[in-house]
């Protein structure tokens, strides 16, 4: 194993060279691709090259399917020679978090599900192939390599820290789990984007401690069927990890939409994403809470300069044209049962089901949340926060959080501790976005955007709004 890269980055980082492709957006390759300006071989080739430097300190990838991804870019170099339109994604590399399924390549599973090769592509990963975008394999996640395996509730069995991603700000860090090896690969310009899953934060919680976009979806907009072991998601989504709010909004589009075979997806059409993005946020009506009324609980030393830091950003939408306010609502701390509700959908050997009694009390704190959300929806477009009340750890801190320190954190897991500020929305099935914001010890933070069902398309613009007027051009040490 490499040594540990130990320079951070701060706020005074020069910006990159403007035709550094390892810096564009996906929108800015596909066009590229499309114009001829640059083959999708040779984009591929450029960030297999990115994968051979990098991935040996960073550890971002499960497997790397080089064969699959030149062919890929052979075939769609191809068809523009032939003629053909090129899709939306044409000739974009990405990467899919190990846990979701793609066509021939072996992944983990949840629950007690063992790893296993995939029959066939996960929906999402399915459009996003036949809109174009090349397949470079699986980027690691939580556990992956020591297997992740679930001791008690909320409490896991030791890590292989030569298969666990590494954050490129810092090596001796992670970003943030689970989706750690796609928010660690974008962060470092190994990829324009990836796709990940959040069941509890874990796209925007990677997101904002590698410094870049992650989203949450509506439950149901992106479909996903497991065949093996069908069953509602519960809160689950795939989203897209990216440098670039109009990029999340692209490829969430491609994805979005009704799949007969999906019982559990929404039956409706989605909004058309891109249509209002560039339109700003005069006349918006923003909410902003400090803790949501309760996750003061699981504050770390550093939560309350994170807290100041994203407030102060989050009043600049003032000067934009949105009003924010201060909300003080107080929301139920879903936290202590939220692994007792985990377990009830993804069984797993050795742990015992949660009892009735158990399930009611979560769901009945889950209905007044739900209620109370709605009540400020009725008054305000989103609902902004910190991502995260915390920083990023050393691997060693966040190995003992989630083994053997576990139970001396509040409801006996880190578990709440990580999700207090993001895993409500899943539990809701509410949209929220996480888009950098700035930096505390060297190390990003994140802000958080939340909305009503649907709201994908406001969420959107006033991530986008916010990007555009203050961009984040520092890049990582480790790239």
């Amino acid at each position: 194993m490499n040594e540990p890269v130990q320079r951070r980055a701060g706020d005074g980082s020069p910006a990159p060279a403007a035709d550094d492709l390892r810096w564009w957006s996906a929108e800015r390759i596909r066009d590229a691709i499309a114009r001829k300006d640059v083959t999708a071989v040779e984009v591929t080739q450029y960030f297999l090259e990115r994968a051979d430097k990098l991935d040996p300190e960073l550890h971002v990838y499960s497997e790397l399917d080089r064969e699959g991804a030149l062919a890929a870019a052979h075939a769609a170099d191809a068809s523009l020679a032939r003629g053909e339109l090129p899709g939306p994604l044409h000739g974009v590399p990405t990467a899919i978090k190990d846990h979701v399924p793609v066509a021939g390549l072996r992944g983990h599973q949840l629950g007690d599900t063992p790893a296993a090769v995939a029959k066939c592509d996960h929906f999402g990963v399915e459009r996003i192939r036949k809109a174009g975008a090349i397949i470079f394999g699986t980027n690691s996640m939580l556990g992956a390599g020591g297997g992740g395996t679930l001791a008690g509730e909320g409490l896991f069995t030791p890590f292989n820290w030569d298969a666990e991603a590494r954050n490129p700000w810092d090596t001796r860090h992670v970003p943030g789990w689970s989706s750690s090896g796609g928010a660690a690969a974008v962060a470092a310009g190994m990829l324009p984007f990836a796709i990940g899953s959040d069941g509890g934060g874990l796209t925007r919680l990677p997101a904002a401690y590698s410094g870049i976009v992650g989203f949450h979806p509506t439950a149901g907009l992106i479909p996903e069927l497991d065949y093996e072991r069908p069953r509602p998601p519960a809160g689950i989504t795939v989203g897209p990890l990216t440098r670039d709010v109009r990029d999340a909004a692209h490829i969430t589009q491609v994805m979005a939409g009704p799949d007969g075979r999906d019982p559990f997806s929404l039956q409706t059409q989605p909004d058309n994403f891109l249509a209002h993005i560039e339109h700003g946020v005069a006349g918006l009506r923003c909410a902003w809470t400090d803790d949501f009324g309760f996750t003061d609980r699981y504050a770390a030393p550093e939560s309350p300069r994170v807290i100041v830091l994203v407030r102060a950003e989050a009043q600049k939408f003032e000067g934009l044209g949105a009003t924010v306010e201060e909300t003080r609502e107080f929301w139920d701390d879903i936290m202590p049962g939220r692994m007792a509700q985990w377990l009830a959908f993804y069984p797993t050997a050795g742990l015992p089901a949660p009892s009735a009694e158990t399930l009611q009390a979560g769901f009945e704190a889950r209905g007044r949340n739900w209620d109370r959300f709605h009540k400020l929806f009725r008054t305000h477009d989103v609902i902004l926060s910190a991502t995260s009340q915390r920083i990023t750890r050393p691997i060693d801190e966040w190995e003992a959080a989630w083994t053997t320190a576990g139970p001396s954190y509040p409801g006996g897991s880190f578990m709440g501790s990580y999700c207090s500020h993001t895993d409500m929305f899943n539990w809701l099935k509410f949209p929220a976005i996480s888009i950098p914001c700035g930096f505390i010890e060297g190390f990003p933070v994140g802000l958080q955007v939340a909305g009503p069902p649907g709201s994908e398309a406001t969420i959107f613009r006033v991530a986008n709004a916010y990007q555009r007027a203050f961009p984040r051009l520092e890049r990582p040490p480790v790239s």
